[in-house]
């Protein structure tokens, strides 16, 4: 009796494993290992029927006996070959995951790439545009000088001809900004080192850069992902650490090129990593960019302890 019993939910559990398995094999495309996994689960079921069929008779037949043998050997040898086939899925999903990454980092490097062919568009109209336009005005207005002897009017003309400077300065700047001529012209070493210098003007923050790439240049679109990456991380000592002091290293090795970058701000905590209250930083839009380019970005902080960052791009 306790034999039947075990016999019943036996088949029962097998049939519904079977029904199951043969409901995955279109999932899989039809593969020859998950087919031959399945139907081992359906023979399974049948061999346990025959079994039942043979208690129930009560009197064992070897005719049946020897089927279900060999059945025994012909599930054997199905799931055997099965589960030396079923790799070709395994490989299959990882090629899938493979050419997922690859999609998502052309669709990446696209977006950045229209990004940065639009800032140098808009820097364009803006210095080819408006800024020859104020260049007009500056030199109507020196043409008034000496003309106007009302000291009011000298003042209003003094005052109008200082702001056009600042527009036409502003403009240089933004456009600097937007598409930095110097990146484009000597490299990432030189952009860096003339942003680093403007900020070291300012007195706000002192910035201790140090470089072996002198001359050398990479790829545009790393360059451009780099140099924004040091900006944005400068970008946050000033306004999120209260750093006073940032030393950056940029070096090429023999196969990759490293930026290593450290302030003695108050630090973070890391754990907000990925939350909306580090959106504000911009750090995640850093590590997507150099994922872009199939480099990694790291990043180190503590509360009271500063920041290190380091950007890792093989070349």
């Amino acid at each position: 009796m306790v034999r039947l019993i075990a016999l019943i939910i036996s088949i029962a559990l097998q049939v519904i494993a079977a029904i199951i398995a043969l409901s995955f094999v279109k999932m899989t495309k039809y593969r020859l290992s998950w087919i031959l996994l399945s139907f081992s689960f359906l023979f399974m079921a049948i061999r346990k029927i025959i079994q039942l069929w043979e208690l129930l008779r009560g009197t064992p037949s070897f005719t049946w006996q020897m089927i279900d043998e060999w059945m025994g050997v012909f599930i054997s040898f199905m799931i055997i070959v099965g589960v030396i086939l079923i790799r070709e899925i395994f490989y299959s999903l990882k090629r899938a995951e493979t050419d997922r990454l690859k999609t998502e980092r052309r669709v990446l490097n696209a977006i950045i790439n229209t990004e940065e062919n639009e800032k140098k568009r808009f820097a364009k109209e803006l210095h080819d545009g408006l800024g020859p336009l104020l260049s007009t005005v500056k030199m109507s207005l020196s043409a008034l000088n000496g003309k106007i002897t009302d000291p009011a009017g000298i003042d209003i003309l003094q005052n109008t001809n200082h702001v056009v400077n600042e527009a036409i300065n502003t403009i240089k700047e933004i456009s600097n900004n937007l598409s930095p001529h110097v990146l484009t012209n000597f490299g990432l070493s030189s952009a860096i080192n003339a942003f680093t210098s403007k900020v070291n003007k300012t007195r706000a923050l002192e910035i201790d850069f140090k470089s072996n790439m002198e001359g050398v240049r990479l790829d545009n679109d790393k360059e451009v992902v780099i140099y924004r990456a040091v900006c944005e991380l400068i970008n946050n000592s000033l306004i999120h650490s209260g750093a006073s002091r940032v030393e950056i290293e940029l070096n090429k090795h023999d196969k990759f090129i490293t930026l290593q970058f450290s302030d003695n701000g108050r630090g973070f905590d890391t754990s907000i990593l990925g939350t909306e209250d580090c959106k504000g930083m911009g750090l995640s839009n850093i590590d997507t960019r150099v994922k872009s380019i199939d480099g990694v970005f790291f990043i180190e902080s503590s509360k009271g302890k500063g920041t290190n960052a380091l950007i890792k791009i093989i070349v």
